[in-house]
């Protein structure tokens, strides 16, 4: 809609479906009325942003609907189109998924690279973690076995992410975790797929991060036919 509307503003767009509603081929999904030469102008503009977001929202929905019935979220990542953050993470949410942190700034995220710039300095990342709780931001460690694990869970972040670890390791800290702290989420990231995810999900993690949702998305194919 915003594509017509910047262009003129005496556009009707008067959409069918609602957004993450499923449809089928061939469907109408809205009516745009007004001057013909604005609505030339702004239509692939318009069909590009549906069809991206729609694709988005699309394989979201594909990851949501497979680990059904289990509680796990399925949630996004920071691997967006730049400019496009915002209508990406939108169309994550259409497609039942969950968005992650929007950068750095609303939380802290320790990777594997901070790891290693302090040498794996635990102490150091105990003081980092401290001092952002005081801020109330949320703290997230990234680990990738079993040792990192047991370092991060005395740090008491928010969140523990398990990068690109094996179902049989996954199942092993899910059971670490769970018999020493019950306030500290778990999340899956690295690795997964459609193939993989539901039994990921079996595991009991609490969330899934899949890059692929937004970086990897097809597009979906609309098109803007005159009716007369």
């Amino acid at each position: 809609m915003a594509a017509f509307k910047l262009l003129n503003p005496k556009i009707k767009f008067m959409p069918l479906i609602q957004d993450g509603k499923t449809f089928g081929a061939n469907a109408v999904i809205s009516f745009v009325e007004g001057d013909v030469r604005s609505i030339l102008s702004a239509e692939r503009s318009a069909l590009n942003f549906l069809s991206r977001l729609s694709g988005i929202a699309t394989l979201t929905s594909q990851f949501v609907n497979k680990i059904r019935p289990y509680k796990t979220k399925i949630m996004d990542t920071r691997k967006t189109t730049p400019g496009l953050r915002l209508l990406e993470k939108y169309a994550v949410t259409a497609g039942g998924g969950y968005n992650h942190r929007l950068g750095l700034h609303d939380q802290v995220l320790i990777k594997d690279n901070h790891l290693k710039a302090v040498d794996y300095d635990w102490a150091v990342l105990c003081h980092t973690i401290r001092k952002y709780k005081k801020r109330c931001v949320k703290t997230e460690v990234e680990i990738s076995n079993l040792k990192e694990l047991k370092e991060a869970i005395k740090l008491t972040p928010d969140i523990i992410m398990l990068d690109n670890m094996g179902i049989k390791e996954i199942k092993a800290a899910v059971k670490l975790l769970r018999s020493l702290r019950s306030d500290i989420k778990l999340e899956v990231s690295g690795g997964v797929s459609l193939n993989n995810v539901r039994k990921i999900a079996a595991t009991g993690v609490d969330m899934i991060s899949v890059g692929a949702i937004t970086h990897s998305a097809k597009p979906i194919d609309f098109s803007l036919e005159i009716i007369k």
